[in-house]
This record gives structure tokens, C-alpha cells and sequence, in this order.
């Protein structure tokens, strides 16, 4: 594959041989430092219209509620509304709960290293956490892989060994008022509007969105809220690289029971030279923006986003010219019943610069655009789902040796697949 020259996925990272050099500080960091810093009468009850010879039962305590478990989930999947709770001692309950699934698949064009049909484990992950208390915790352990649009699909064994381990979330969480907290460890990022893994998202598969940004980081977040305002600020390592110089935020805004708007903004305020399959150099050493709106209407629920991503240029990394990449995204989901439910995405990137000035590829080669539609109809009963999903690919302007197919040429990609499990 060459180098600096193909399509940067979450789940398809290449290696690439960089050196350091210094470079001027990013007006983008002051702006993000900025921002981030801003951060009726009672009724008569039964029991007094008894006769004075009638005793009157004692009034029963309410039902403590359970503890909300973790991790978020934007549907159509649910989380078992009656995880396992033990006894935790000081730390209160303790939620004990799980995923379990697998996938099958046919494709058309696959990439090199891929087939025309697979199966694969997309989740086996044991969730153990704890949500009362001013520490708590968050632990997922186990294999998964995370199958994205217009990428390679790729088995959990190798995807959690190249990537975010067996243990790919854990946090310590400290919780001194309702309105303030401190998570520290292995974090869900904050950049995009798409979750990591598989059930947490309206889709199973990623989108072309979603392969633009990190998925997992390691430091140390805050989360600061106010009425209907909410605000998180992170300092990380970006795209799993050990380097603890990046810095994200959201900021989000409850404008009524069925709207909130979102913004994201996350920068490198350094220079990272690491590359692996989990850390694209090019892309940790960027920036990202988004802005997503969610808006839900009964059994509707629509989230339109918009972002955009930027790398400065740095020859001495092998970036020649600076790069960004536009993007806008819809993706929606309509409950039929208590049961069935239909999700859908549709999405469009494009990327600027070319081959003839060096700037790097982010999408299909230099200068390329791509979309996709993805439709996910979804059933899930108790703690069994299925959800078949057909999705489509097409690009533009795709430069030679950066397209779909097994001799990288190919400008679309048709997938089928079949997503089944249990959350327990």
C-alpha cells in the first residue's frame, strides 16, 4: 500500500515512515482552547374515607429504580432494562451486562485482503461498571471489530489485537457533585457523531464520516453540566498514539424535550510521529470539527450533522501540501413497534488537494469525493436482535491505486450483511 496514499479509516489505518520536525502553532488551538474554557391539590386517598373501625395499611415505599448502565446507545438497539446487579459494598451496585454477536456478509469489489463473503464476531464484550457514588467505574472487556463503509471487513482476533486491546474501555470516574465529574483511562473520543461499536449506532456498519475520526483515546476528561447545558473537555492521546497532546471538546445544548444541537472541535496542539494500524500519522496529527443536530418527533428520530477536517501541512512528516476534508451526514431511524424498527444514513465527503502538489489522501486518493446509503432494518426482542442491512458506496474522482477493488481501481462497493446477537 503507498505510503501517505489511501483511504484513512478507523478500521484501516497504514503504516507510514515519518520523521519530526517542528512546526508553527495552529490558530485552530487558540480558537478551540477558547471555546472549550467557556465552558395540583392532592386528591383524597382511599384510606381516609374509611370508617374509623378500619385500619389503614402503611404506606409502601417507593421502588428504588435501577442504576443507567452504560455505554450510550443512540438506537434502534436497547440495553437489558434488568441488567445483573450484585453487591458492591462501598461502591454500591455493581452492573454486570454484555454483547454478543456476529456477522455475515457478501460484497462486491472487495479490497485486497478481503473476500466476497465472511463471517466474523463483531462483539463479545463483558460491561462491568459501577454508577453510584462519588468514584465509579467503567470496564469493557473482550474481542470486537468495528466494520466500516468502503473498507476491508476484518476478524475480531486480529482487529482487537491491532488496535484497542481486549480491554478496550476502562475508567476510573470521580463524582463529587451531580453536575461535575472526572473520567481517567481508556475513553470513548469525543470527536464525530457516531459511537464506536457496532449496537451502539443506528447502523452496524461505520460510516464515511465516522472513519475520519478517532474511536478510542487514552488521558483525561471533565464533564461540566448546567440546566440545558453540557459541556466535556478531554486531554488525550488522539488516535491511540501515547502522546497525550490532544485536546477535544463537545459542547451540547438541550434547546427542548425533542431538539439538541451539538458541537465538537478537537485539535493536535503538537506533532505526533507515531504510525500503526490504530494511528494514521496523518490524521493524528490534524484537526476535526462537527456540528449535529438531533431531533425526535414521536417514533422519528432524524440526526443531521455536518463536519470537517483539516491537515496542516509538514514535509518533514511527508505532508507537502495541507488537506481538508468536507462532509455532511443524515441519518435517521422510525420505530414501526415495540419490536421492529428501520435506520437509515445517507452521507457525502469530499477531499481537496491533489497528487500534483503532494497533499495527502483522506478519501479515495487526493482530491477525491465519496457517498454512501445505508438501510438497516432492525428487530430486537428481549435481548435477542437481528438487524440485515444493505449499504452503498460510490466515489469520484479516485486517483490511481487509492479506488475498491482487488486491483484498486473500482469506484463502488456493494455490501449485504446480517448482524445477530443478544445484550444481556
Amino acid at each position: 500500500m503507498p505510503a501517505l496514499v489511501t483511504f484513512c479509516p478507523t478500521s484501516v489505518r497504514p503504516m507510514r515512515d515519518m520523521k519530526p520536525a517542528p512546526r508553527a502553532g495552529h490558530l485552530t488551538t487558540a480558537v478551540v482552547g477558547t471555546v472549550l474554557a467557556l465552558a395540583f391539590p392532592l386528591l383524597p386517598s382511599a384510606a381516609q374515607a374509611q370508617t374509623a373501625e378500619q385500619s389503614t395499611l402503611p404506606a409502601s415505599e417507593p421502588a428504588t429504580p435501577p442504576p443507567v448502565l452504560g455505554p450510550s446507545l443512540t438506537g434502534p438497539l436497547t440495553l437489558n432494562p434488568k441488567p445483573l446487579l450484585v453487591d458492591g459494598g462501598p461502591l454500591g451496585p455493581i452492573g454486570i451486562s454484555g454483547v454478543v454477536s456476529v456477522l455475515g456478509s457478501v460484497q462486491s469489489d472487495p479490497s485486497p485482503g478481503d473476500r466476497h463473503d465472511r463471517g466474523l464476531l463483531t462483539n463479545g464484550q463483558l460491561i462491568v461498571q459501577s454508577t453510584e457514588g462519588p468514584v465509579q467505574f467503567y470496564a469493557q472487556v473482550g474481542g470486537y471489530s468495528i466494520p466500516t463503509l468502503g473498507t476491508p471487513l476484518i476478524g475480531a482476533r486480529r482487529y482487537s489485537r491491532d488496535t484497542y486491546g481486549l480491554v478496550p474501555v476502562a475508567y476510573v470516574k470521580l463524582v463529587p457533585s451531580d453536575h461535575f465529574s472526572l473520567q481517567i483511562g481508556k475513553l470513548y473520543t469525543l470527536q464525530g457523531a457516531e459511537n464506536a461499536f457496532s449496537f451502539q449506532n443506528f447502523n452496524v456498519e461505520r460510516g464515511l464520516l465516522f472513519n475520519q475520526t478517532s474511536t478510542i483515546n487514552r488521558g483525561v476528561q471533565t464533564n461540566v453540566s448546567a440546566g440545558r447545558l453540557s459541556i466535556s473537555v478531554a486531554l488525550t492521546d488522539g488516535y491511540y498514539s501515547k502522546r497525550y497532546n490532544w485536546l477535544s471538546g463537545t459542547i451540547g445544548y438541550a434547546a427542548s424535550p425533542t431538539d439538541s444541537v451539538t458541537l465538537g472541535l478537537a485539535a493536535n496542539l503538537g506533532r505526533t510521529t507515531k504510525a500503526s494500524f490504530a494511528t494514521p500519522t496523518v490524521l493524528n496529527n490534524g484537526q476535526l470539527y462537527f456540528l449535529s443536530w438531533t431531533h425526535t418527533a414521536g417514533k422519528l428520530t432524524l440526526q443531521p450533522y455536518v463536519q470537517v477536517g483539516h491537515i496542516p501541512a509538514d514535509p518533514v512528516l511527508g505532508i507537502a501540501h495541507s488537506v481538508s476534508t468536507y462532509g455532511a451526514a443524515l441519518l435517521g431511524k422510525y420505530s414501526l413497534s415495540s419490536r421492529f424498527a428501520v435506520a437509515a444514513r445517507a452521507e457525502w465527503i469530499k477531499s481537496t488537494g491533489s497528487a500534483a502538489n503532494g497533499a495527502p489522501s483522506l478519501v479515495y486518493g487526493p482530491g477525491s469525493s465519496a457517498w454512501s446509503l445505508t438501510v438497516t432494518p432492525t428487530w430486537q426482542h428481549g435481548i435477542f436482535f437481528v438487524r440485515p442491512e444493505a449499504s452503498l458506496v460510490r466515489a469520484a474522482k479516485v486517483a490511481p491505486g487509492f479506488g475498491l477493488g482487488a486491483d484498486l481501481s473500482h469506484r463502488s462497493q456493494v455490501r449485504g450483511l446480517v448482524e445477530a446477537g443478544i445484550i444481556f
